[in-house]
C-alpha cells in the first residue's frame, strides 16, 4: 500500500449452474491465486455461488441454504486473510429474496448488499425471482449455517479503510451502473473511492466496446477506481452467453481488462492517494460529511442509509504491475497520437488567430532558430493565418545568428521559411552584442551567464522593435517543459505578446512537429522537418567549433533528459505526488533506461529549478491551455516566487 496503490482484482471463475459446491471451490481456488499476488479487494460475478442463469430454481430452498453454506465456506477460508471480497448471491430477508454481494473478510460475512435496479425487458427477468432493494434492512443469522458468530446486516454499505483513509469501498451489482442514475453516484457522494460492480452482462455484438465506455466514463465522473467484473464461461447458454469482461479503471483510464471468453483473474493497482488529489482540487466535488439531500431528490439513497463500516488491512508495499508511461503527455497509440497533434495545432491556431484579429495587427513577428520550438510556432502561425484568410507573407520571420549559431540551423531556418511562402529576414546580432559586452565591461572570452543572456535578450530587442515597424505581434515560442525548469532567459526569450507553446511539453513538441511532417504535401518541407527533428536541442549561446557546424551547448546535457523532466512534471506537479513516489515511479517506468543515481539527480535538479524559477512564471505571457498541465499564473499554477524547496529535497532522500 506504499505511496496509495492498492492491488485490486476483478475474478471469473468457472462456474457449474445450481452447482454451489462446484462453484465455491473454483471460487476459493481463484482467491488462493489473489493472495498469492497480495491483492487486497477481490470482487466475483453475479450471483456467482450459484450461477445467474439459475431462473426458477432460484424459488428452489435447496439451491438458496446450499448458496449460504457455500458463503459460508468462502468466508472460512478466509480467517487468516485481510483481503475484501465480495461475492455474488441469492438471499432471503424480509420475506423476500435479494440479489447480493456478499462482502467477506477475515473468516466473517461483514455485509450483504443488495441489488437496487432489477433488469426486466429484452433477455432479462430479474423481477420474477428478486426485490429491489429500498432502503429497507435485514439482520441475516448465518449461525445456523457453520457457526458464524457475527450477523451481517443486508444493506448498502461503505467500507472504510483504517490505514488508508483514502481507501473507501462501495458495491452495485450490474444494472446499478447501467441506469440513469447509478448507485455509484450515492456511494461516491457517501465518500467510496473504489467501486465494485458484481455483474453478469451477458454478450452481443459491440456490447463490449459500450461496456467498456460506461466504466471509463463512470470511473472519470465519479474520479474513483472501479472494478467491474462479469460473469462468463459456465453460465446457461440456453437463450444467452456470457464473456466474462472484466475491467479495471481508475479516473477515465482502463489499467487492465480481460480478454472476452477467457475466465480468469484480472489484476491491476489502483492508486488512492491520486483519487484523494483529485477530489480535494475539484472545488465542485461534494464532500461526504457535507452530502444530504431531501427524500424528493435522492430516493431511498441517501446519507442515513448508507451505512460506513471499518475495515483493516495489513500495511505493505505494492508491487506494481500496472503500465506506468514513459511519455505520459503522449498516447501510445499512433491513430490517438495523431488526433491528439491535429487537434493540439487546431487549438493553438485558434488562439492565435483570436488575437491577431483582437490587435488588428497586420503582421506577426516570429524569431527562428532552426529547432523544434520556434518550428512549431512557426507553424501555428501559418495555420492561423489560413484560418484568417491572410497571405504567409504576413507572417515575419526573424533568424538572428550569433556566436553559438550553426550553419545546420541557419540553413534548415532559411529553408522552413521558404517552403513555408513566409517573410524571412535575417539580423545577424553579433556586432550589437559585442558593442553592448564593451557598454558593460564584460570579456568576450567569460562565457558565463552574462554572455549567453546577453545574446536572448538582443534577439527579444530585435523582436520587439521589428514587430513595432512592421505593425505586428511578436509570437513566443516557449515551450512548458521550459517553462517548468525556468529555461528561459528572464526578458528575453521568456518574453513575447502571445506565447503559443506556453502549454506543449518539449515530448510533445517534438511528436506535434512528426505529424506536421509525416502529413504535409511538400517534399522540402517535410525533408526540413525531419532534419530539425534530428537536430540536439540547444539555446546556441556559445560559440560553435571553428567550421561552424558542431555544437558546443546541448540543453539536455545542462538540465537533463527532457523525456525525465517532462515525467517529474506530471506527476509531481500535475498530480501533487510526493517527491520519494514520484522517483519510484520514474525508477520503475524508466528501468533499464537510467541508472537509479542518475534519475535522483535530475529529479533533485527539477525541484531545486522549479522552485527557484517561479518569478519567470510569475510574469508570463498569455498563452492558451491545451493540456491537463499549465503553469499559468492566471490559469491553474499560482505559487510564490519564494517558496522554498526543502521539503521537497529532503523526501527525495527519504
Amino acid at each position: 500500500m506504499k505511496d496509495g496503490f492498492i492491488k485490486v482484482a476483478a475474478c471469473t471463475p468457472e462456474i457449474q449452474v445450481a452447482d454451489v459446491d462446484f462453484n465455491v471451490d473454483k471460487i476459493i481456488s481463484q482467491l488462493e491465486k489473489c493472495r498469492e499476488e497480495s491483492v487486497k479487494v477481490a470482487v466475483f460475478p453475479e450471483l456467482c455461488i450459484t450461477g445467474y442463469t439459475c431462473q426458477d430454481l432460484f424459488f428452489q430452498n435447496a439451491l438458496l441454504d446450499k448458496a449460504m453454506d457455500g458463503v459460508v465456506k468462502i468466508a472460512k477460508t478466509t480467517a487468516d486473510s485481510d483481503m475484501l471480497v465480495a461475492v455474488g448471491v441469492p438471499v432471503r430477508a424480509n420475506g423476500k429474496l435479494y440479489n447480493c454481494a456478499a462482502v467477506i473478510q477475515d473468516g466473517e460475512v461483514r455485509a450483504f448488499v443488495p441489488k437496487t435496479h432489477l433488469p426486466n425487458y429484452n433477455e432479462f427477468y430479474e423481477a420474477r425471482h428478486f426485490a429491489p432493494y429500498r432502503g429497507e434492512c435485514a439482520a441475516i443469522d448465518l449461525r445456523e449455517y457453520g457457526q458464524l458468530e457475527f450477523i451481517p446486516p443486508m444493506e448498502q454499505t461503505v467500507f472504510v479503510c483504517e490505514e488508508i483513509p483514502e481507501l473507501v469501498v462501495g458495491f452495485e451489482l450490474c444494472e446499478d451502473l447501467w441506469v440513469a442514475d447509478p448507485v455509484s453516484n450515492y456511494l461516491a457522494k457517501a465518500g467510496a473511492t473504489l467501486i465494485c460492480n458484481l455483474s453478469a452482462s451477458d454478450e452481443v455484438i459491440g456490447k463490449d466496446s459500450y461496456r467498456r465506455q460506461l466504466v471509463s466514463n463512470q470511473s472519470a465522473r465519479l474520479v474513483a477506481g472501479y472494478i467491474y467484473c462479469s460473469a462468463g464461461d459456465g453460465e446457461s447458454t440456453q437463450d444467452m452467453v456470457f464473456s466474462g469482461h472484466n475491467i479495471i479503471a481508475e479516473n477515465g483510464s482502463i489499467l487492465a481488462e480481460s480478454r472476452l471468453f477467457e475466465n480468469g483473474i484480472t489484476i491491476s493497482e489502483i492508486d488512492f492517494k491520486k483519487l484523494a488529489f483529485e477530489r480535494r482540487k475539484i472545488s465542485t466535488y461534494p464532500a461526504s460529511a457535507e452530502w444530504d439531500y431531501s427524500s424528493k431528490d435522492s430516493g431511498f439513497l441517501d446519507k442515513d442509509n448508507i451505512s460506513r463500516e471499518r475495515f483493516s488491512l495489513e500495511m505493505g508495499e505494492t508491487a506494481l504491475t500496472r503500465k506506468i508511461a514513459k511519455t505520459p503527455f503522449i498516447p501510445s497509440n499512433q491513430a490517438e497520437r495523431n488526433e491528439r497533434c491535429h487537434l493540439i495545432l487546431q487549438m493553438q491556431s485558434h488562439g492565435l488567430m483570436k488575437r491577431i484579429a483582437h490587435t488588428h495587427s497586420k503582421t506577426v513577428v516570429i524569431g527562428i532558430s532552426g529547432g523544434l520550438d520556434s518550428t512549431l510556432a512557426l507553424l501555428v502561425c501559418v495555420m492561423a493565418m489560413d484560418l484568417l484568410k491572410r497571405p504567409h507573407t504576413d507572417i515575419v520571420a526573424v533568424t538572428m545568428p550569433c556566436f553559438g549559431t550553426t550553419k545546420r540551423t541557419r540553413s534548415n531556418a532559411e529553408i522552413l521559411c521558404d517552403a513555408l511562402g513566409v517573410t524571412f529576414r535575417e539580423v545577424d546580432i553579433s556586432k550589437a552584442v559585442l558593442q553592448h559586452f564593451e557598454d558593460i565591461g564584460h570579456d568576450f572570452n567569460d562565457h558565463s551567464v552574462v554572455f549567453e543572456n546577453g545574446q536572448a535578450r538582443e534577439r527579444t530587442k530585435v523582436l520587439m522593435n521589428i514587430a513595432n515597424q512592421v505593425s505586428g505581434m511578436v509570437v513566443g515560442t516557449g515551450d512548458l517543459s521550459e517553462l517548468a525548469l525556468g529555461w528561459a532567459t528572464y526578458n528575453g526569450d521568456h518574453m513575447s505578446m502571445y506565447g503559443v507553446n506556453t502549454s506543449i511539453p518539449k515530448t510533445l513538441v517534438r511528436h506535434i512537429v512528426q505529424y506536421y511532417g509525416d502529413t504535409c504535401t511538400s517534399d522540402t518541407l517535410r525533408d526540413v522537418l525531419y532534419d530539425i527533428l534530428d537536430t540536439p536541442v540547444s539555446p546556441e549561446l556559445l560559440p560553435t567549433d571553428e567550421s561552424g557546424t558542431e555544437m558546443t551547448q546541448k540543453t539536455e546535457d545542462l538540465v537533463g533528459p527532457y523525456e525525465l523532466h517532462d515525467f517529474f512534471l506530471y506527476y509531481g506537479i500535475r498530480w501533487g505526488f510526493e517527491p520519494s513516489k514520484v522517483k519510484r515511479l520514474a525508477k520503475y517506468a524508466f528501468e533499464g533506461d537510467y541508472p537509479d543515481e542518475v534519475i535522483d539527480k535530475w529529479l533533485k535538479t527539477f525541484y531545486r529549478r522549479f522552485f527557484s524559477q517561479q518569478f519567470k512564471r510569475s510574469c508570463l505571457p498569455d498563452g492558451a491551455k491545451i493540456g491537463s498541465v499549465t503553469l499559468s499564473p492566471r490559469g491553474d499554477w499560482r505559487m510564490p516566487s519564494d517558496a522554498v524547496a526543502k521539503l521537497w529535497l529532503e523526501d527525495i532522500d527519504k
